[in-house]
């Protein structure tokens, strides 16, 4: 007796610690994936928590214990954009020529804005527009990752023009400002449902204007 009542004591203490382990019932990638696609339709203050949850198919407290608050989830979500729909914009800098980095800077955002699978427009900007106060921090990170990435293509035209690649007479800084305007742009007229046709002419208008 004494021997069985060890073992199924052993045996309740056994079935409990799988339980403690158990991996969690959904996928983070996934559920981020989600979450972003859903500040990317409907911006940060435009997304409830409700919307949240219910397109990354958890409850709120799985959202708190996984992801933080919201705010924290939308730091997350941009970082997920630009490491994914957004990384074409690193990639581009890798081009040989300072000309080859600016067509596929803009033609990367053309494509990107014009995909069907996506929502309009780009989360960089979609994602601050109509926030309200209390939301400082939140527009805040996007000024930032928007000016890391006019940094890192000032820095590329830098290298360019010491390489001989970009004329002397081309200000790295206004021409990577200036690439960053355009690609601005394009994402705020794909908000405003302009086509694929209307977006490409302007984006060719763009690269007739270099002047290099």
């Amino acid at each position: 007796m004494g021997t069985q009542a060890a073992n199924s004591e052993k045996l309740g203490e056994d079935e409990t610690c799988p339980k403690m382990g158990r991996p969690r019932a959904f996928r983070e990638d996934k559920a981020l994936d989600a979450a972003m696609r859903v500040f990317w339709e409907k911006g940060y203050e435009g997304a409830s928590l409700d919307d949240l949850t219910g397109a990354m198919g958890i409850n709120r407290s799985s959202l708190y214990s996984s992801f933080g608050d919201k705010e924290q989830l939308f730091k997350r979500a941009i970082a997920h954009y630009a490491e994914g729909p957004a990384s074409y914009v690193g990639e581009s800098l890798w081009r040989p020529t300072a000309r080859a980095v600016v067509e596929a800077l803009l033609k990367g955002t053309l494509a990107l804005l014009t995909d069907p699978t996506h929502p309009p427009g780009c989360l960089f900007i979609q994602g601050g527009l109509a926030c309200g106060s209390g939301t400082e921090s939140v527009k805040q990170a996007l000024i930032d990752w928007r000016r890391t990435s006019q940094t890192a293509i000032e820095k590329r035209m830098k290298q360019a023009r010491k390489e001989g690649d970009l004329p002397q007479d081309v200000d790295p800084r206004d021409l990577a400002r200036y690439v960053c305007i355009v690609m601005t742009g394009l994402g705020v007229q794909a908000a405003n449902d302009a086509t694929k046709s209307e977006m490409t002419r302007a984006v060719d208008l763009a690269l007739r204007s270099l002047p290099f």
